[in-house]
Formats: C-alpha cells, structure tokens, sequence
C-alpha cells in the first residue's frame, strides 16, 4: 500500500511543477507594435480645390480614435462653428468631419489635428497630421515662420497661439479683442517655434496670443498677449520673434459693498495706487476716514467715523481721468474689536523685520508699552515704522546671529482708528540662524548698461531675492536660504527701480530681460561667483 502511494504523491509533484513550468511565461502576441496608423483614402483628396461639400472622411487601414481634441486640432482660418469630428469616445476606421460653419468663398482651409489621431491599441500618434482644402480654385501656398518668447519666464507657455491679421480697409487693432484672425497656428506642447501654412500674399499682423478660453479673443484679465511691431508682408524669409506678456489690467471700479459697522469694500480691478474715494452728500460733522487694502485680493476698505444718519448716500471713485459714481445703501452690522497677529513667527531672516498686522487701522503706537528682549536678556532699542496701506507696524533691529528675540506687547500699546486697544498683552518670539546655515552669491555683470534690476527667481518664476544694480555691475546676494535658484536681469530702460510690462494697443513691448543658462544652487556657508554677461 505504501508504494503506490508514493508514486501518486509523485504524480501529483511533476504535474504541478509541469503546470507552474506552463504558466511562467504568458504569450505577449508578438512585439510591440510602434507603427502609427496609414490613411488608406481621403474623400474629397487632400489638397482638394474648389471644395463645395459638408463632409470629409479620412480612412485608416487601423482602428483609431481621438484624444485632446480640443487643445490638437487647429484650423485656419478659424470656423465660427466648430466642425463636428468622430469618433469622440470610440475607436473606428473613419474618422469623419462634418463642417457646419459656412465656408468663405476663394479660401484655402486647414485642419491641423496635432497628434490627436492615435492607434487603438498602442496609441501611436498620427504624426501632425494636416488636412488642406480650398473653395477656390487655387491652394495658397506661402508660409510665416517665427518662435515664441516669454518676457519674463525662463521658458514660454505651451499651447501658444499664432494669428495673422490681414489688413484691409477694415483693419483696425481692436480687432484682436472682437474677432477671429484670417490665419493661425500653435505652438503646441513642447515646441517654442511656428509656422503659419496654406496663407497668401498680403500684409499682415502679427498677434501671439495664450489663449485661456481658446476663442482666439483677447482678455486682458487672462490671456498673455505677444505682436510683432509693424506689419508684415508676405512672402517673406524672415524669422519672427514674438513676446509674450502680461498686460496691466485696465482700471475698472466695481460696485462697493457694506462690510461691518462702519467699513465699506472698494473691489477694483487694474492699479490701486491712485484710486480717490469721496462721499458726494450726507457726511456726518467731523467725518474721518482711513482707507487700507486686502493683501491677497484687488480690495480697498473704506472705514469711516462717524456713522452716516441716513439710509444711503453716493460715493465716487476717482483714478485719474477715471470717475464712476455708486449709490450705497447703509446695513446695520454689528461692530469688531481691535485683533493683531504677527506677520513673521519662527525663523526670522537676516533682511526681514518682524511686524505686526491689525484687522482695524491703528491711530497710535505706545512704545512704552513693548519690549524687545534677546536671548541674554538684553533690552533692544526699539524702532518703529508704519504702513499704512497694509496696516502693519515694522520693528527694524539689527539682529545677531543663533539670537532669540522675545517681543512682549502690554495692552494699550497699540490703539485703532475707532479708539480700541489690545486688551491683553501679546508676546511673540522669533530667532535668527547661524551665518553659516546661509549661502552667499555675487554676480559679475558683463556687458551691462545699467540700471539692471536683478534677482534671484524659482523655476516657476517667483521672485526671491532683488537687488538694483544702478552704479556698479557687481551684485551681492547674501544670507540666502540653500535651494536652486535662476538669475535674472531686467533691463530697468525708464530708471523706475520696476518691471514694466508691455501695452498692445499703445505697441509697448515689456522691458527686455535675460536669463543666466545655468540654474545655480545655494548650498550652507557656500560663497558662488557668477560672470552674467548680457547680450545687447
């Protein structure tokens, strides 16, 4: 009984090995396909001339279907109706395209489609392909080539648009802001150049243009806006180089809004800085007013003193040659107490100051009444600056190094615009690091013509560290956190110590700017010299 049952136990051993042997390795069907689809027929022909139908089908020897339609595909002249391309969600062999829109007569079309076209499969792309069709009886053939900048960033947006305008008795510059170009193309993802096909002879403008909404409309509020100075003429051999920018917004005043006791909101949009309110009628006898602003939005508060005796009275808002007039009712809401918060806690740098925000705007400071002690218990002088604007008071001292800064504020010491006062004694503490936990970088500016505003900015763009370099090509950047940083020169052309950007319809290009190739990287008690030199 024995044998038999170590042969079947035996049996039962080879056949799983056997069985795990056959399963070890799954069937992949073959390589890897890397073929991208093959148009088998296009009905009517690419290229066609005097097209007077509604329908293009494009046949695939593949199944195939569509992805990021709405960012790929590109047409030229823009269609006010989009036409309708399947399949959207399925995979077929025919991909079809029922135009809506009506066509404009002796035209020549184009259907750029990107690499939206992809295998089923795989998902291998169509390589860029492009569809050409004319309602006349000739196919244009020139050609505008160019590549695309960013005034301030290091690299460009993707997904840039490239427009032509052409100019004829009806020409105007507005027109970027009310309709579509005669021709356009994109950048796409991952290519800074362009090239504007199929287009004819003719002059032109030249608008780049990244386009938020992809309605080929300027907004100032979201779309950077780039243009060739001038018109061109086509044909040309020349390589067009085309800035993007962000224009400053246009001042608007939006409809202020009752926010507590005796506070109003001033929403706006564009620059703040030379805004005026006044009250037109009803002020109270011995009216006061403080205005401040939000930090994070386009905010003005409005705080007043004392409360108005009627329901409602008008404002105007002034900038400039700018006035619009609001009617504004009063409500009944109930009043805050004096609250502050420190604006800098922890770590404190070098160039900083630690300060002090109020959510009512301060009238009076008692210095009698604060303290500033070091970590040997050492009193320090104390200093005070005021910002009215964003309501804040600075405390500038000169800080140590590996020092701790205790800041003990007695109530009263501070009192609002409405006669509050902290009623309980705040304190706050910050410390500094050691020198050598910091990095320092100077940069030796080549061929420069100042004034240069240069900094130190993220990838992303942000600025970290600035410093004006007016009198001398030598620039200093000391005590700086470890991290990578990008150099950045702005050429300061109207000596205002600030980035200005450009206008399109003043045809103001942004100030020019250069970048240092080589992103650098601040490392603990490391000292870089950089030789930036800027081309002319």
């Amino acid at each position: 009984m024995r044998l038999p049952l170590m042969r079947i136990l035996s049996f039962i051993l080879i056949a799983i090995t056997l069985a795990n042997c056959a399963n070890r390795g799954t069937p992949t069907g073959g390589e890897k396909d890397v073929e991208p689809p093959i148009i088998l027929q296009t009905t009517p022909e690419n290229f066609s001339t005097n097209f007077k139908g509604n329908e293009i089908t494009i046949r695939f020897n593949e199944y195939v279907k569509i992805n990021d339609l709405s960012k790929q595909l590109i047409i030229s002249p823009p269609m006010d109706t989009q036409p309708t391309i399947t399949p959207t969600s399925i995979a077929s062999k025919i991909v079809s395209i029922k135009i809506v829109d009506t066509l404009k007569p002796n035209t020549t079309y184009a259907l750029n489609f990107g690499e939206s076209i992809v295998d089923n499969n795989e998902g291998n792309p169509y390589p860029y392909y492009r569809y050409v069709f004319s309602t006349g009886d000739v196919i244009d053939s020139l050609s505008v080539k160019g590549y695309v900048e960013d005034a301030l960033l290091n690299e460009p947006d993707t997904f840039v648009s490239v427009m032509l305008y052409e100019k004829d008795s009806t020409y105007t510059d507005s027109l970027v802001y009310k309709e579509k170009p005669r021709y356009i193309t994109n950048t796409l993802d991952s290519v800074t150049s362009f090239s504007i096909d199929n287009i004819k002879a003719g002059t032109y403008k030249m608008i780049a243009l990244k386009d938020q909404n992809s309605n080929y409309l300027f907004n100032q509020k979201t779309d950077k806006i780039g243009f060739h100075e001038g018109f061109i003429t086509v044909p040309t051999d020349s390589t067009y180089k085309l800035k993007l920018f962000n224009e400053e917004i246009n001042f608007k005043a939006i409809k202020p809004i009752h926010d507590g006791e005796s506070r109003i909101i001033f929403p706006y949009e564009g620059n703040y800085e030379d805004i005026k309110i006044k009250v037109l009628e009803n002020k109270p006898e011995g009216f006061k007013t403080r205005i401040t602003k939000d930090r994070k939005t386009d905010t003005l508060y409005y705080w007043y003193k004392p409360k108005f005796d009627v329901d409602t009275t008008f404002f105007t808002v002034t900038n400039g040659k700018q006035i619009d007039t609001f009617k504004h009712r009063f409500r009944t809401i109930k009043s805050d107490s004096l609250t502050l918060k420190s604006l800098i806690n922890g770590v404190i740098k070098y160039e900083e100051d630690f300060a002090i925000e109020g959510n009512i705007p301060f009238s009076k400071i008692d210095t009698t009444k604060i303290s500033i002690i070091d970590k040997d218990s050492i009193n320090i002088p104390i200093k005070v600056k005021y910002d009215s604007i964003y309501n804040t008071y600075k405390f500038p001292i000169k800080k140590g190094e590996d020092q701790k800064y205790n800041f003990k504020f007695l109530p009263g010491a501070f009192t609002d615009f409405y006669d509050g006062t902290n009623l309980d004694t705040l304190s706050y503490s910050v410390r500094t690091k050691l020198k050598s936990e910091y990095g320092n970088i100077r940069v030796n500016l080549r061929n420069a013509k100042l004034p240069l505003i240069v900094q130190l900015v993220s990838t992303s763009g942000d600025i970290k560290y600035e410093q004006y370099a007016k009198e001398s090509p030598v620039v200093d950047f000391t005590n700086l956190v470890t991290g990578k940083y990008m150099i950045r020169a702005i050429f300061d052309a109207n000596n205002n110590e600030k980035y200005d950007t450009g206008n399109y319809l003043l045809g103001i290009q942004p100030e020019r700017t250069s970048y240092y190739p080589e992103e650098q990287e601040v490392r603990s008690n490391f000292d870089l010299i950089i030789e930036f030199t800027l081309s002319d």
